[in-house]
């Protein structure tokens, strides 16, 4: 490329020239990934330990620490979705039992999730194919055609406090006990489940054998809903932004969802990096193989992508009243302004 020469825009290049660009980023550093994973185990154990330490000796304050000690469980889960992506080591064997692992301690099946998180890459932005891994979302139409129940229904499921504080305990602590969604989809998501299931028991009989109830449900219980309340709404934030994009079937397109249809969530350079660069979203979608700590090296490297999608902290926070899709205007309105839509 010339000096004078100007890089090609995002919508200039095709799905199959970006896949062919992203390839260069697959590669893990398998040391880096195991220093990564050490960087996240460790501060975690610490920081639920002491906490712990501070329960059992009076010092309530200590279980401040359990905020830290969630922040790297959220970390963790990241590592656990690049296992699920064979991203993080790139021998499947390994990252999946690393994955199952840390499953564990995350309250997460591991291989029924990354089944179920494979149907989301693979529909993501697709009107028609809606309900796997995803935050459900109706269109108006569908909306203005349910019941006042299902509205209410539904008006309940969107409201931020079940979104983000009964959801985390629904999902983390109930429902992912049972493969629901696969219920007859053959034997490996009731193993993943169950197995998974077995494990923690095991592992809080233990600990609660080790120090006692009072004191594991203290600690352990928070830092899970909170790390998973985190995680939730960084979902969340990655597809429901004002600038997303949904089509039917037939104008659907995997690029072109990738890339506009997930956030680039910008995030202060510590909680980006406790977030395992899950905000550079459209670029995970675009190729969900390339390692977390390599998605920055993606943007350093091509500039262009770092505007598209782009929302920070500020803006994020409006996101929760968009909650409905308006097929003829091509964007998420609230409910405001879909009963305005509808005269």
């Amino acid at each position: 490329m010339s000096k004078t020469s100007v890089p090609p825009s995002p919508r200039a290049l095709s799905v199959k020239q970006w896949h062919k660009v992203l390839q260069a980023y697959r590669t893990p550093d398998r040391l880096r990934s195991v220093v990564e994973l050490a960087l996240t185990v460790v501060p975690f154990v610490a920081f639920w330990t002491l906490a712990w330490a501070s329960f059992h000796h009076g010092f309530w304050w200590g279980l401040l620490l359990t905020v830290p000690a969630a922040a790297f469980l959220l970390r963790l889960f990241m590592i656990q979705h690049d296992c699920g992506h064979g991203a993080f080591l790139a021998h499947r064997a390994s990252d999946d039992w690393i994955g199952r692992v840390i499953g564990v301690l995350t309250l997460t099946p591991y291989d029924y999730w990354r089944r179920a998180h494979a149907e989301h890459h693979a529909s993501s932005g697709n009107l028609d194919q809606r309900g796997v891994g995803d935050i459900s979302t109706l269109t108006v139409q569908e909306y203005r055609a349910l019941s006042w129940s299902r509205r209410l229904a539904y008006r309940l499921y969107r409201n931020p406090f079940v979104m983000f504080v009964i959801g985390p305990i629904w999902l983390f602590i109930f429902k992912q006990r049972l493969p629901i969604g696969m219920m007859r989809s053959g034997a490996m998501p009731w193993l993943s489940t169950m197995l998974t299931n077995l494990a923690i028991a095991v592992a809080a009989a233990i600990l609660i054998w080790l120090m006692g109830s009072a004191a594991f449900f203290a600690v352990h219980l928070p830092v899970v809903i909170m790390a998973g309340a985190a995680g939730i709404w960084l979902f969340f934030v990655q597809h429901q932004f004002e600038e997303t994009t949904w089509s039917r079937e037939d104008g659907w397109d995997f690029g072109e969802a990738a890339l506009h249809g997930s956030s680039h969530y910008v995030l202060p350079r510590p909680l980006a990096w406790l977030t395992g660069h899950i905000g550079i979203h459209h670029v995970h979608h675009l190729a969900s193989r390339v390692p977390y700590y390599r998605l920055p090296e993606v943007l350093r490297d091509h500039p262009e992508l770092a505007d598209i999608g782009r929302i920070g902290f500020r803006e994020s926070l409006r996101c929760v009243r968009f909650v409905l899709w308006d097929e003829a205007g091509r964007r998420l309105v609230s409910f405001r302004q879909a009963k305005a839509i509808a005269g």
